[in-house]
């Protein structure tokens, strides 16, 4: 039981008497931090969340954008973070199991996966590649049995992800406007469980979910069924259509205690459900067991007593379970009946609304001296330091994860995976551009900067394909709020997403905090991870092959800001120096003229500059069209600075655009219009990829060799140790 003593005192003033057992284990799950948010809620509030194109309604598990001509895109982020530590294949499906149902909930039909994976130091933490191999194996098999396109992520590795695993993952659905579920209910009407049955499995899930991870409880591991899921989705879909359903929520952390409390509290109604006629896959549970049970697949549906012999219909057609559990009160009340006995009877805006905490907070003593620089070993030899960078897990082609996954499924997927964002087209003709990024390394260095950064690295690779950002979605993973200076990591990088989001005029349409992330050797980096929407209304920028001669032009500065950066801790084990900032005037100047270059068709391509700077950027264009490239360092809008960081620096708001040199006069035109910071710094052709200064050679390295190391690095690192 994971009831404070104070708040178990508070639930007895509140309902004037000594709850039952089952009671406190429906509050012990809804007021769990995992399903509460009480940490976080109030300090939540501060992100803007309306904007010309979010529609909000009651309840919904997702957000929702109008994308035009009466469609909408839905889009929702969620973590199984502990379960993928203790089994990482069921964790991490389950996962993508959950975040369907939500982008489901609203009446969208689920298109596209991604996800962001974290793990220990797989050079030599033989458990973080055994986590990581399972964990994408759990989602590729689970997206693929859906047939929903797995098209983008991003995965990273650091030591303080040490026997634990953060597994994100974000669901994007489509559909008319005229098709959203518009949850509401009067009394009378019937509440339906359907999908997969009860078990014991995920008992306790949420309350699991909201401590630090200090024992493997595979118990509170929820099991997964994606032959069920697919068929709820087109179950859900065709009742949907025939208008058969009232209001809509999927069962996630804290099974039916939070999909009653929470629905009825949000339709101001009261449910009065019976145990027994919960289908379930194992006998003899008892009540408390069957309200806490996390078990997936599985939807609460509020629909009349005329409309549910359809409903029944098309669950039998699909071969999905179907009960009626409850009908809807006038009361509020939460009342939980065992036949004729009653095991709970709450009122809902107490259950599904837990006090919310105001912690305290206070500056990590850490950050006091972490950017204070060492000096570091001088670089004898910069092409053998580009090789291992290439090599390095956090920088190698990530083609064995996504290679995995069927990212064409569904016909919809224009640019694939392992570009800067993922594009999708829409039935109306335009098409949605979508990324999600994260960098704890920097955040640790700066958590307010840090998170800034991973919100316009999401942005510029979102324009990188013609797209206006639209909307964010924002996952916000820290250790223990009740320690002050991870809390105040916590606000500092809240205090940075908003200052972006309101700048920029990006909504917060979604979002999830997952605290409690800790073992016993301790917190895991702060690392938010931010998901950005873009949208594309005639043509996307499809990257075309690139050729001899072709004009290498960087748009932005490069500043003397390594903090945190690849070179730093992967070259010269460095933890420190400066973290990169985002100027917001050069940062909204660079994309505006992007965003105005890319529609009128001069650009072969776009790429940012981010993990590992100028240098791998520049070498990723040379591997991928299997070219080489020539570029002069003293050409790179930069102040004085030494080779390493005109290489290496990860500053913010830079873009690469390649195209044919006859374009070049109308491509400088928009840029100089815009008053932008840039210059051309090289060409491609021949087989090698080529860093000059003055008339000294800095790196010197073959395509072939460079894109061999790329590409095979990561595989072999993971397939054989």
């Amino acid at each position: 039981m994971s009831l404070e003593p104070q708040e178990l005192t508070e639930l007895k003033s509140k309902i004037g008497r000594e709850p039952t057992s089952t009671e406190l284990q429906i509050i012990a799950a809804e007021w769990s931090e995992h399903c509460s948010y009480k940490s976080s809620k109030r300090h939540l509030k501060m992100l803007p969340m309306k904007g010309p194109l979010v529609i909000t309604e009651k309840g919904y598990d997702s957000g929702v954008l109008d994308v035009g001509d009466g469609y909408v895109v839905t889009a929702h982020i969620e973590s199984h973070n502990h379960p993928s530590a203790v089994e990482p294949y069921g964790g991490a499906a389950t996962g993508v199991g959950g975040v369907i149902r939500d982008i489901l909930s609203a009446g969208t039909r689920p298109i596209a996966i991604f996800d962001g994976l974290r793990f220990g130091d797989i050079e030599k933490d033989q458990q973080a590649r055994w986590l990581f191999k399972n964990a994408v194996t759990g989602i590729a098999d689970y997206g693929n049995c859906l047939g929903i396109p797995t098209i983008g992520g991003e995965v990273e590795f650091d030591k303080c992800y040490e026997n634990y695993a953060l597994v994100d993952v974000a669901a994007v659905g489509f559909g008319k406007k005229e098709n959203l579920i518009k949850n509401h209910a009067k009394k009378g009407d019937i509440v339906v469980l359907m999908g997969g049955s009860t078990g014991r499995d995920g008992i306790g899930g949420s309350q699991f979910a909201s401590d630090s991870l200090e024992s493997e409880d595979r118990s509170a591991v929820q099991i997964p069924d994606p032959f069920i899921e697919k068929l709820i989705i087109e179950a859900i879909l065709e009742a949907r259509n025939d208008k058969l359903i009232h209001a809509m929520k999927d069962l996630g952390g804290g099974g039916l205690s939070c999909a009653i409390s929470e629905t009825a509290d949000a339709l101001e109604i009261g449910i009065e459900m019976d145990v027994d006629k919960v289908h379930t896959r194992e006998s003899g549970m008892h009540p408390d067991e069957i309200m806490v049970s996390e078990s997936q697949e599985r939807m609460l549906i509020v629909t009349s007593k005329t409309k549910f012999k359809k409903l029944q219909a098309i669950c039998k057609k699909f071969r999905i379970g179907c009960s009626v559990i409850g009908t809807v009160k006038s009361d509020n009340q939460m009342h939980v009946k065992k036949g004729k006995k009653t095991f709970a009877n709450l009122p809902t805006d107490v259950v599904a609304n837990a006090t919310l905490l105001d912690l305290p907070s206070k500056e990590p003593t850490y950050l006091k001296t972490i950017e204070k620089e060492k000096k570091l070993k001088p670089i004898s030899d910069y092409s053998k330091t580009m090789m291992k960078l290439l090599s390095s897990p956090n920088i190698a082609s990530k083609i064995w994860v996504y290679g995995q996954y069927d990212h064409e499924v569904g016909i919809r997927t224009v640019v694939k995976p392992g570009r800067d964002a993922s594009v999708l087209r829409l039935d109306n003709g335009k098409f949605l551009s979508v990324k999600i990024d994260g960098n704890p390394k920097q955040c640790y260095i700066n958590p307010r900067e840090g998170a800034i950064g991973c919100f316009e690295e999401a942005c510029r690779n979102v324009v990188c394909t013609g797209a206006k950002p639209i909307g964010m979605l924002d996952h916000l993973q820290f250790g223990s709020p009740k320690d002050p200076e991870i809390f105040w990591t916590f606000l500092e990088s809240l205090k940075g997403l908003t200052d972006f989001a309101k700048d920029f005029k990006i909504p917060c349409v979604g979002g999830k905090v997952s605290l409690y992330n800790e073992t016993p050797d301790g917190p895991i980096k702060p690392t938010p991870l931010i998901g950005v929407l873009g949208l594309i209304d005639k043509t996307p920028q499809i990257p075309q092959r690139i050729s001899k001669d072709d004009c290498l032009i960087i748009v932005g500065e490069t500043k003397d800001e390594l903090g945190g950066s690849e070179y730093f801790e992967y070259i010269h084990k460095f933890i420190g120096g400066k973290c990169p900032a985002v100027d917001f005037t050069e940062s909204k100047k660079n994309m505006k003229s992007v965003l105005e270059i890319i529609p009128k068709k001069l650009l072969k391509s776009v790429h940012d500059c981010s993990k590992g700077g100028l240098a791998v950027a520049v070498s990723e264009l040379s591997m991928n069209n299997q070219i080489g490239c020539k570029v002069d360092l003293d050409k790179v809008p930069a102040k004085k600075l030494d080779v390493d960081r005109i290489l290496f620096s990860e500053s913010h708001s830079r873009y690469l655009l390649t195209f044919d040199k006859k374009n070049l006069s109308k491509v400088e035109k928009i840029l100089k219009k815009n008053k932008t910071s840039y210059n051309i710094i090289g060409q491609f052709g021949g087989e090698k990829i080529q860093f000059t200064k003055g008339k000294k050679s800095i790196i010197d390295l073959r395509v072939d060799k460079a894109q061999k190391t790329w590409l095979n690095s990561l595989k072999d690192l993971v397939l054989h140790g």
